[in-house]
C-alpha cells in the first residue's frame, strides 16, 4: 500500500497534475454562499490557470469543514483502484487538520442516475456516471455545477468532447457540469490476432471464427450495442426535442437494406454469430469459444489478460450492403465524475472530484483498468496502447454517434430490432417484414 500511495503522490502534488481536468463550484447547485462556496481569490479574468494544490488559493481550502463524512460510488472494477487513490488523497491532506472518513461504495454506473434521482439524500456525495445520463442528472437538479473559474484549465487540458458534452446552459447561463474522466465510454472490434486475419470487415471476421470454431459475439438484444444496425443505415439520432428523440435525415430504404443485411449474417453464421452479454467475451477468450467480440473499454483488462500477446483490436468493421461496405456506426461517449447537490460537504467533495479527475489519477485508472483518459496529456502518455487507439478511430464523427441527449424509450427498442433480427424465425430477406419492424422500433423510440 506504502508504494502505491508514493507512486500516486508523486505525480499528484505537483501543479500540472491537477492542472488536469478542472474542479467544481464549492457550493450546491445555485451558487450561493456560505462556507461551502468558492470566493474569487482576488478576482482578476477567469482566463487563467487555477491549481487546488496551492494552499494560498482559498478554493483550495476545506472552510470549516472539519469532520467529513463522504461517500463514493465507483464501478465494480474500480473500486479497490479507487480506495487506494482515496487513500492517497487523505495522505496528502493529512495535515489539514480535517478529519476524513471517506467511504467507497460499489454501483454500477448504468444504475448511477436512477438510483441519486431516486434519493439524493442517501446517495453517494461523489460518483460516477455515464455521459447518456447527464440529461436526467441536469433535469432532476442533482448535479453540483463546475465553478466557471476554471473553466480555462479544463478547456486546456481536456479533450474537447466530454468538455463540450457536459457543458450546459441553465437559465440563460453556460456551465461545466461534471469532471471529465474518460474520454473512450464506447465499444469496438477486440479479437484474438492468432483467429482473426482480417479485422476490417465483418464478412471476414464471421468466416475467421467459424473456420476455427469460435463464435463472435454481439449482444444484439441490448439497445446500447443494437442500435448500430441503423446507425449503420443512417437512421442517427440527433439530440432531443421535449424529451422526444430527433433524428437526422434518413432514407428509410437504405436503412431497411442495412437491418436486411445484418440478418443475412446472422442467419448465415447461426452457430458464430452470438448473441450474448459482453462479460462472456473475455470468458470465451479464456476458454478458447471466442474468436471476436464487440466490447467495451471498461473489459480490457479483462480481455488483455485473457489474449496477451494475441490481443486485438479495431475500430467497428464495415459490412456489405448490396454493393457497398458500409462502415459500422456506434454509440460512442465518455465518463464523468460528479458532485451531489445534497452534499454536506461541498468544498471536501469538489476537491476530491477533481483529484480523482486528475492527470494522475486517469493515468492509474488506463494502466489498471484500460480505461482511456480525458486529460490530453495523459492521452498522449497512453497513445500506443491498441484497445485506445481502436477507440480514438471509432470515436471519429464518421463511425460514432454522441452518446448523449438520449430518450429513455430508445434503449428498449432498439433491444427489441437486434433480438428480433436474431431470432431463428427471422427471414432476414423478408423486406416488408423488415420494414414494418424498424417502423415499429421508431414509433416506439418517439413514444407513438
Amino acid at each position: 500500500m506504502k508504494k502505491i500511495l508514493a507512486i500516486l503522490l508523486a505525480g499528484l502534488v505537483t501543479a500540472t497534475a491537477f492542472a488536469g481536468c478542472g474542479s467544481s463550484d464549492s457550493s450546491s447547485s445555485s451558487a450561493s454562499g456560505g462556507s461551502g462556496s468558492a470566493t474569487s481569490g482576488g478576482g482578476g479574468s477567469d482566463e487563467k490557470e487555477y491549481d487546488l494544490m496551492d494552499p494560498s488559493w482559498p478554493e483550495a481550502k476545506f472552510g470549516d469543514e472539519k469532520d467529513v463524512t463522504l461517500k463514493v460510488w465507483a464501478p465494480d472494477a474500480a473500486v479497490d483502484l479507487t480506495k487506494k487513490q482515496v487513500a492517497a488523497f487523505k495522505e496528502h491532506y493529512s495535515d489539514s487538520g480535517v478529519n476524513f472518513n471517506i467511504e467507497v461504495v460499489p454501483q454500477g454506473e448504468n444504475e448511477a442516475a436512477t438510483q441519486i434521482v431516486t434519493d439524493k439524500e442517501a446517495a453517494a456525495d461523489v460518483f460516477g456516471f455515464p455521459s447518456d445520463q447527464m440529461t436526467n442528472l441536469m433535469s432532476s437538479q442533482v448535479l453540483t455545477k463546475v465553478n466557471p473559474k476554471f473553466a480555462y484549465s479544463i478547456k486546456k487540458y481536456c479533450a474537447e468532447n466530454p468538455v463540450n458534452a457536459a457543458t450546459k446552459t441553465v437559465d440563460g447561463e453556460e456551465n461545466l457540469y461534471a469532471f471529465p474522466e474518460t474520454n473512450d465510454n464506447g465499444y469496438y472490434l477486440v479479437y484474438d490476432k492468432s483467429i482473426v486475419k482480417d479485422p476490417t470487415k465483418l464478412e471476414s471476421i464471421l468466416a475467421d471464427c467459424r473456420a476455427a470454431g469460435r463464435t463472435f459475439v454481439m449482444d444484439s438484444g441490448n439497445g446500447f450495442y443494437s442500435c448500430v444496425f441503423m446507425f449503420t443505415g443512417g437512421a442517427i439520432i440527433d439530440g432531443l426535442d421535449n424529451g422526444t428523440q430527433k433524428f437526422k435525415d434518413y432514407k428509410e430504404e437504405d436503412v431497411v437494406k442495412t437491418l436486411m443485411a445484418f440478418a443475412k449474417l446472422m442467419k448465415t453464421y447461426k452457430g458464430t454469430f452470438e448473441s450474448n452479454d459482453v462479460a462472456s467475451i473475455s470468458t470465451g477468450f479464456t476458454n478458447k469459444k471466442v474468436g471476436a467480440g464487440i466490447d467495451g473499454a471498461w473489459d480490457t483488462a479483462a480481455n488483455k489478460k485473457a489474449l496477451g500477446n494475441n490481443l486485438g483490436a479495431a475500430k467497428l468493421p464495415t459490412i456489405k450492403v448490396g454493393d457497398e461496405d458500409k462502415q459500422m456506426v456506434g454509440l460512442f461517449g465518455y465518463k464523468y465524475i460528479g458532485i451531489n447537490s445534497a452534499t454536506k460537504y461541498p468544498r471536501t467533495a469538489t476537491i476530491l472530484a477533481y483529484y480523482l479527475a486528475g492527470k494522475e489519477c486517469q493515468l492509474q485508472r488506463a494502466k489498471d483498468l484500460g480505461w482511456g483518459p480525458a486529460n490530453t496529456e495523459a492521452m498522449d502518455e497512453v497513445a500506443d496502447d491498441p484497445v485506445l487507439a481502436a477507440l480514438k478511430e471509432q470515436s471519429k464523427p464518421e463511425n460514432s454517434v454522441p452518446q448523449v441527449d438520449i430518450a429513455t424509450t430508445f434503449w428498449s427498442a432498439c433491444g427489441t430490432l437486434g433480438s428480433d433480427m436474431y431470432k431463428d424465425s427471422w427471414n432476414p430477406d423478408d423486406e416488408k417484414a423488415t420494414k414494418e419492424l424498424f417502423n415499429k422500433v421508431m414509433g416506439n423510440i418517439l413514444d407513438k
